[in-house]
């Protein structure tokens, strides 16, 4: 069966149109990412603004383009943080309707994060399995310990669980409202950010994540998906251009996470979007996500993240 999943998220709309194998594995047929910044201004107002709505209609019209191009024979769509928050909602669901011929689901934040738990690990298992076999004898299909989280544009999921032949079971999930777009505007005020704006995001991003459990003992290390991480990644590889084969499954050590956020905060807009790695239009938010991430990691007491680029939307598809 071939199968479209859309995540309409508050700074990217994705899409995935996947296959599966006859070893029952996804794979990937057409995959797109773009910033149309739904969620902008809703931590003011509380509501979808025209100008993004139109924005986010332009993409998904594409999108259904390529669906209707691919003949796909399941179409799902979700909505996460903006479309929770924010009046408007209904309009983007009319939309959806209209463009796609199915109801768009608004996501909890608890849905959120258990798709977000299940798409991560998708082409992660041999990494995961190597890691659980190093300094420790472990049966092949032992139980493993595993923490997921994704930074969005309004929110965070965190995601505590385990993972044993194939099968995943969430102990615990939340969603924070401090994301990239959300911190960015109510906190980030100059270009770049002054001192004071930076220990501000900091001291937020701790308090948000004060109630999060500790990682449980023998855990694997963190899994950080979707955008924020995969560009944090991007950037400290110096990739010219995005290489999803390099930054799935890249293991990167606090240190250097810290060092990159330093560096990308410390330049204006125009040198930040410059960068290699660097998505442009993620550049005004990236100090923002690249805080969250380290604010997290240093509550765990974690000393390095492994990257995946999948997340809400892989769940989806092996939901769907």
């Amino acid at each position: 069966m071939r199968v479209a999943t859309v995540d309409i998220g508050t700074n990217t709309v994705l899409l995935l149109v996947a296959d599966r194998g006859a070893d029952g594995r996804l794979s990937a047929v057409a995959e797109h990412a773009t910033i149309t910044r739904l969620g902008e201004g809703v931590d003011r107002t509380r509501r979808l603004s025209r100008d993004a709505i139109g924005r986010t209609r332009d993409c998904l019209t594409r999108y259904a383009d390529i669906v209707r191009d691919l003949r796909v024979e399941r179409t799902a769509v979700v909505g996460t943080s903006a479309m929770r928050d924010a009046g408007g909602g209904e309009e983007m669901k009319e939309i959806v309707r209209a463009l796609f011929g199915v109801e768009a689901r608004v996501l909890s934040g608890q849905d959120e994060a258990r798709l977000t738990f299940r798409g991560a690990m998708v082409g992660l298992s041999d990494a995961l399995r190597l890691e659980s076999q190093q300094g420790v004898r472990r049966r092949v299909d032992a139980e493993l310990s595993m923490a997921v989280f994704d930074i969005g544009g309004g929110s965070t999921e965190v995601v505590l669980g385990r993972v044993q032949g194939g099968l995943a079971q969430v102990d615990f999930s939340a969603s924070y409202d401090v994301g990239s777009v959300r911190m960015t505007e109510r906190l980030l005020a100059h270009d770049p950010p002054r001192g004071d704006e930076l220990d501000a995001l900091a001291a937020a991003a701790r308090a948000a994540f004060s109630a999060v459990p500790p990682l449980p003992d023998g855990a694997l290390m963190p899994i950080g998906v979707a955008g924020t991480m995969t560009t944090l990644a991007a950037v400290s590889l110096g990739l010219s251009s995005y290489d999803g084969a390099r930054v799935h499954g890249h293991v990167m050590p606090r240190r250097e996470l810290e060092r990159v956020v330093r560096h990308v905060a410390s330049l204006d807009l125009a040198a930040r979007s410059a960068l290699p790695g660097m998505e442009p239009k993620r550049a005004d938010v990236i100090v923002a996500g690249g805080a969250i991430a380290v604010a997290l990691l240093e509550h765990w007491h974690a000393d390095a993240v492994r990257i995946s680029d999948r997340g809400v939307r892989w769940g989806l598809a092996e939901e769907a």
